[in-house]
């Protein structure tokens, strides 16, 4: 498959991809290695939380939807990488047995004004679990290699 450029994103483009499934075993684990508060570690203390559960932790959350994104399309584009991240809100907590689906919706797209052979595609990525609610949302550009370099 030909690989992604900056010319193949447009806005309103739509990528799906998943299901993924979390476990329990990653919830505790990367918890245990990366945020290790009770939430994401002990399901006795987080019952009597908000929470309601064991949930995942927001920056594990953040791991799988890079995951998501790289293997479903980040490794077949001529990516170069992002200058950072505008937003992300953790909006519904991830749970055990949850089936994750990652949508990533092209906001917009802007070449660069410096670099003639890449460009910006804005994207706002969510992550759903599996009956389509919304439990966090990332808002980020990608630097794309143009397949045009030299285009204006």
């Amino acid at each position: 498959m030909a690989k992604l450029h900056w010319e193949d994103f447009t806005p309103g483009r739509v990528f799906e991809h998943g299901p993924r499934l979390v476990t329990r075993e990653e919830i505790v684990a990367f918890a245990a290695e990366f945020d290790p508060q009770p939430m994401h570690l002990d399901e006795e203390a987080v019952r009597a939380t908000m929470l309601g559960g064991l949930s995942a932790s927001g920056w594990h959350a953040c791991c799988i939807l890079m995951r998501m994104c790289t293997d479903g399309f980040v490794l077949n584009s001529h990516s170069m990488g992002a200058p950072g991240v505008d937003e992300v809100r953790w909006l519904l907590p991830i749970r055990p047995g949850d089936e994750l689906i990652l949508r990533a919706t092209v906001q917009e797209v802007r070449a660069s004004r410096s670099r003639p052979d890449m460009g910006f595609v804005k994207f706002l990525f969510e992550l759903r679990n599996a009956s389509g609610a919304v439990a966090m949302t990332l808002t980020t550009s990608l630097m794309m290699g143009r397949r045009a370099a030299g285009a204006a």
